[in-house]
């Protein structure tokens, strides 16, 4: 299975509509779990600007899109003082098909963003998720990640996030 995956930067051929959709599918747990994540309920248009804010890449099964994370670049990330760090990039978007989980899929997008972020100098790479979302800290943490800062980006979301940094 993991074989037929293949990952790659998204292109002008895939449609933000699909892409969209497999957030909502992805994210759609921790809404259940009263978490009000942007991937929740963004449309289309915002799935355009957050891409643009970085490189998105996505994970496609034959011609079905199964797997996304936008990683953005040190210095271009901002809005916390963490990420407005020159040597700390980040990702964001990041999901894999509810029912591709536990493959190894999600893995291997980490892996290229953290390549990515040492190819283009970063120090550290980081992401933040809901305080509430104890599952997805520890998954980070698994990875070497540790928790940095709080910030709060309500009324966005109905939580407060922490952010999590690993150092490359």
């Amino acid at each position: 299975m993991l074989e037929d995956i293949t990952i790659r930067p998204l292109n002008e051929r895939d449609s933000l509509d699909e892409l969209t959709d497999l957030l909502h599918r992805a994210y759609r747990p921790l809404a259940e779990a009263g978490l009000r994540y942007l991937a929740t309920h963004q449309d289309v248009e915002m799935t355009r600007r957050r891409i643009a804010k970085g490189e998105c890449y996505v994970g496609a099964l034959a011609d079905r899109l199964v797997a996304t994370i936008t990683f953005v670049p040190a210095r271009s990330a901002g809005g916390a003082p963490w990420y407005d760090r020159p040597d700390v990039a980040s990702f964001t978007q990041f999901c894999v098909e509810p029912d591709l989980t536990r493959r190894g899929i999600g893995s291997m997008l980490l892996d290229l963003v953290e390549e990515r972020a040492r190819a283009t100098g970063a120090a550290e790479i980081a992401c933040d998720t809901a305080e509430p979302a104890t599952h997805l800290i520890e998954l980070y943490e698994r990875r070497g990640y540790r928790s940095v800062a709080q910030t709060d980006w309500r009324p966005v979301t109905n939580y407060t996030s922490v952010i999590l940094s690993k150092v490359l």
